[in-house]
């Protein structure tokens, strides 16, 4: 007897010693922080590295007219998915089965591109295009809802700020790889080595997804998991209507309509057109560090210690319009220079080694950037402050997808039809000052906490439905 106890005992404790050790795993796997940290880093190989792409301006191809061509056939898809498409199967399948549908999208892009180079098939990158923007709909839509719920109300500033770092850190290594790669290049074209090594890295982006955790398995207090029962076409139908008709969503959308409106002129007419091709590399690494940077310094002022959430929400809007009106006034003045230089016939021939002429553009260029995170940081903010729930903030992160989506799809469309440079930052401009005013309401309306009315009922209702069985138990 006593030996069989032995026994048991000593296989007992062999056997919990998995066990434990499991359970640490699944611990570290269903922190919220590291699934912040997974998401960042499948976005840094896949949209980290299209951007690194479409930072060269023209995709790195002479022939801009395509890739500006692919990137309206890529927001229109995209516009026409992101709400009331992907955002329902959001709700039904979960996250880590929309990384899986649309993330081996990107790495098709990049191959479509590496073929333009020894084919011209201009068709297959505008139709790779399109099947991007249906991807990126679910890969924009899982990652927005998993940055925006994961994570307690106070850390959701420092969340978009490791996003935006990690991220566009994807976008800063690609165009340095790139720059390497067409150090002595005087094709004007990127080389099949940059679309090869940039493929490899999407492919390996997508296939992180599988490790991506469910709403439901993650620690978080305020983290309002969606129940089963709920997961039905008429429920998912009613959240999304309930989402978007808020008014203070109204008031974003054109905030979220000029989140990349200003994208075609930076990248094909400041950067593209400017600059050889050796230097569009460079500058497109300067570009998405300072995205980097950016997002640090927009993650840190959302999350200000000592303030309250409606003041920090004000703060960071003075912010943005103080330094969007600094940055787009240094971008009148290039534009002028560039008008005069393109009326005596130069082009795409500065080299970031042309002290005179570089340092301005360059810098000038470094300022969108991380004006591009600030803008991009502050509305997903908003969005983490509307709701707790994946699947109310997979509506709104749907529907800043499509409205993004059509104003770039838009900004491309005027690029590709040969607009002139000036006309194209004049609406820049515009537009994005004037959606600032025009989100003051939403700005104003920020709550000190992401629980709405709603939540606050549908409680009170499942705490009264709980009280009868409890007596009826007792």
């Amino acid at each position: 007897m006593e030996d069989g106890n032995r026994v048991q005992e000593t296989t007992g404790s062999m056997s919990s010693e998995p066990n434990a050790r499991r359970s640490t795993l699944y611990q570290i796997y269903s922190n919220s922080w590291f699934q912040i940290l997974l998401i960042s880093f499948i976005c840094f190989c896949c949209p980290g590295m299209y951007n690194a792409l479409s930072g060269l301006g023209g995709s790195g191809q002479v022939n801009q007219a395509v890739a500006a061509n692919a990137q309206v056939a890529l927001l229109s898809a995209t516009a026409g998915t992101a709400l009331f498409v992907v955002g329902p199967i959001f709700n039904r399948v979960g996250p880590r089965v929309c990384l899986l549908i649309g993330g081996w999208t990107y790495p098709l892009y990049s191959g479509s591109l590496l073929c333009f180079n020894s084919t011209n098939n201009g068709a297959f990158v505008i139709a790779a295009g399109a099947i991007l923007g249906i991807g990126a709909s679910f890969l924009w839509v899982a990652q927005g809802a998993i940055m925006t719920t994961y994570v307690p109300e106070s850390q959701k500033g420092r969340a978009i700020a490791v996003f935006w770092i990690i991220f566009n850190l994807g976008g800063g290594v690609g165009s340095l790889a790139s720059f390497g790669l067409n150090y002595n290049s005087t094709s004007g074209t990127v080389s099949n080595g940059t679309y090869i090594a940039l493929l490899i890295l999407m492919a390996i982006g997508w296939l992180l997804g599988v490790f991506v955790c469910p709403p439901a398995a993650v620690r978080v207090k305020q983290l309002e998991a969606t129940p089963e029962e709920e997961k039905n076409w008429k429920q998912t139908l009613l959240v999304s209507v309930r989402a978007i008709a808020d008014w203070r969503v109204l008031c974003m959308v054109p905030l979220f309509f000029s989140a990349n409106v200003f994208y075609s002129y930076q990248q094909n007419v400041v950067n593209g057109m400017t600059f050889n091709i050796r230097s569009r590399s460079l500058n497109g690494a300067l570009y998405w560090i300072a995205q980097m940077l950016g997002g640090l310094i927009i993650g840190l002022i959302l999350d200000l210690p000592g303030f309250s959430r409606p003041t920090r929400a004000r703060i960071a809007w003075v912010f943005l319009f103080v330094t969007g009106m600094a940055t787009w006034g240094g971008g009148l003045a290039f534009q002028k220079w560039f008008d005069e230089r393109t009326a005596r016939g130069l082009k795409q021939d500065i080299d970031y080694t042309d002290g005179s002429n570089s340092v301005g553009p360059i810098f000038l260029y470094i300022f969108y950037g991380a004006y591009d995170a600030f803008w991009q940081s502050f509305c997903y903010w908003l969005m983490g402050a509307r709701s707790n729930s994946p699947a109310v903030t997979a509506v709104l992160v749907g529907a800043y997808k499509t409205f993004q989506s059509a104003g770039g799809a838009m900004a491309w469309r005027i690029n590709a039809m040969g607009k002139p440079a000036m006309t194209q930052f004049a609406m820049d401009w515009g537009l994005c000052m004037g959606s600032l005013v025009i989100a003051i309401p939403t700005v104003l309306a920020v709550t000190l906490t992401s629980e709405s009315d709603d939540d606050i009922n549908a409680h009170r209702m499942s705490s009264d439905d709980e009280k009868p069985q409890a007596q009826l138990k007792e």
